[in-house]
């Protein structure tokens, strides 16, 4: 078997059962993720606001643009939402600037699940982006597991790719690790296809209402063990975020846990991510953090709405030597 496995390839539950002395009880759980080590909070906002301010320019930021909008998952996640504009959104992140063939696609389109079978009919097989649909009762996760089951089964059979699904941070807050832990196992279980597949999961943990980065570590842990194929910072619906420094300690904690069970599993940060320069901050930590391995869109997503047009206003002032006017990009 290769040293290193992606999370979602048939070996990483084998990997992953060689931890189960870690998830047999609560107890044994509690034991590791409190067993952690401690996060130094000063280093880790110094060192993540040392890495945003690194130079990029010429024909690196035109690389990292372009890679930047390969990255993103484009998202509509509005209760206006409807089957026109889900359309619109796929058209755009299949080719996001109709005047310049060579701009990259974008990875994938993000929807409610009601709206997953319209954005797989709009994007058909061969677009190369992938179809992400929110589950499990997002953004607040506040249901049944049952209902989230359907949720997740529900977005799949409709042509999902990729399952986001948020954790009960209530459960999760209250020291109830366990239930949390069998709760991502559940989800990614329903994530199975009837052809042997199974679609993506992303777990969000909605790092602003977990209140500390020692949480923030150990989720990051919880998820990987439960077979999480991306950890994902945020919903975007609440006041804090993405942030570099919770963005930073989550590359930490998939490069340890690589380090330590051989399996990869990749990031997502989320909500506020709206200029080139922030994301191209966050490409930064990713090289500095993880490496290369992680510099691509199977491993690093955004998950935005707004950074798509940013990112193209730059590529076009690359390209041209000039900015365009405000009617250059869409309003989505």
């Amino acid at each position: 078997m290769p040293k290193v496995v992606p999370a979602h390839a048939s070996g990483a539950a084998a990997r992953l059962a060689g931890m189960a002395d870690v998830t047999a009880s609560d107890t044994a759980l509690r034991r590791f993720l409190h067993g952690l080590p401690g996060v130094d909070a000063v280093g880790l906002e110094a060192r993540a606001a040392g890495l945003g301010t690194r130079s990029v320019k010429t024909t690196a930021k035109a690389y990292a643009i372009d890679l930047a909008i390969s990255m993103i998952d484009l998202t509509t996640l509005e209760g206006s939402d409807t089957p026109g504009k889900v359309r619109a959104l796929c058209a755009k992140g299949r080719r996001p600037d109709p005047t310049d063939a060579t701009a990259p696609h974008v990875a994938a389109i993000c929807v409610y699940p009601d709206m997953a079978g319209v954005a797989r009919e709009a994007l058909g097989a061969d677009s190369g982006i992938a179809v992400a649909s929110v589950a499990t009762a997002f953004p607040a996760g506040r249901t049944s597991l049952p209902v989230k089951l359907a949720d997740t089964a529900d977005a799949v059979a409709a042509g999902a790719d990729e399952i986001d699904m948020v954790i009960d941070r209530g459960a999760f807050l209250a020291g109830r690790y366990l239930q949390v832990f069998e709760e991502i196992r559940a989800v990614k279980q329903a994530c199975a296809r009837g052809d042997g597949t199974s679609a993506h999961l992303k777990v969000i943990f909605e790092n602003g209402e977990l209140a500390t980065y020692d949480n923030i570590r150990r989720c990051s842990w919880l998820a990987m063990l439960a077979g999480a194929d991306f950890i994902k910072t945020s919903t975007g619906k609440v006041a804090v975020n993405a942030t570099p420094a919770n963005t930073l300690l989550m590359l930490e904690a998939v490069r340890d846990f690589r380090d330590a069970v051989g399996v990869q599993v990749g990031v997502k940060p989320a909500g506020g991510i709206r200029t080139s320069k922030d994301a191209i901050k966050y490409l930064v930590m990713v090289n500095e953090t993880v490496g290369d391995d992680w510099l691509s869109p199977d491993w690093f997503r955004f998950g935005a709405s707004s950074l798509l047009n940013d990112l193209l206003m730059q590529r076009q002032k690359l390209r041209t030597g000039r900015y365009s006017g405000p009617d250059y990009v869409t309003v989505d």
